[in-house]
């Protein structure tokens, strides 16, 4: 492990106990999880404090476990040009619960945190422009959590005859796929080619 961020990761966790719920270190990587009532406060830590100065905010994702009560993880990743280090910052939250935005700390924020609303329906409290971003305005659903259906629910297709776009539900002609994950030569019996042999 990197002793600077060993370092970094025992300073942040000492200034802020209240606020970080662990500290991970894992692949030389270092990741701090924060409550998610305290993301504002580490953030702005991070990004001010001497011996962090993580000045930039190289992404923003979402993660999605459905199986937990709150199912998302939302993951700030950041770089500090001066320590030349970089850092994951994780909280969870649910559907409901909203995550304050961080778009006053870091402006970069403000597209990856509507990408997350938009793709898996995280909520951001003071976003001054929360809106979809990557879909439809009239899109249905949150595309990219595990429970949405592979298809979509909504077909969009552009109608000759009518001379402009359509939508029209989803019409599978099967309930579901079934795939046997072999290679195409193993659940072969008789390779291309092979047809004329045995039969003169």
């Amino acid at each position: 492990m990197n002793p600077a961020l060993t370092d970094l990761g025992a300073h942040v966790e000492a200034a802020l106990p209240d606020h970080v719920v662990a500290v991970e270190h894992a692949i030389d990587e270092l990741t701090i999880r924060v409550k998610r009532e305290s993301v504002s406060r580490v953030m702005t830590f991070l990004r001010d404090d001497s011996s962090c100065l993580f000045k930039v905010l190289v992404d923003l994702c979402g993660v999605d476990w459905p199986e937990r009560a709150e199912r998302f993880d939302v993951v700030y990743n950041l770089l500090s040009l001066k320590h030349n280090l970089r850092i994951r910052v994780k909280t969870r939250t649910d559907e409901a619960t909203p995550v304050a935005s961080v778009t006053g700390i870091f402006s970069a924020a403000g597209w990856w945190e509507r990408e997350a609303w938009d793709l898996y329906g995280i909520l951001f409290s003071g976003h001054p422009d929360l809106r979809r971003i990557l879909t439809d305005y009239g899109f249905t659903g949150y595309p990219m959590r595990k429970d949405f259906p592979l298809t979509g629910y909504v077909e969009l297709r552009y109608d000759d005859e009518q001379k402009r776009v359509v939508y029209e539900p989803v019409k599978l002609t099967q309930e579901f796929r079934n795939f046997d994950f072999l290679s195409p030569w193993e659940g072969m019996t008789t390779l291309p080619g092979d047809e004329k042999v045995g039969k003169n």
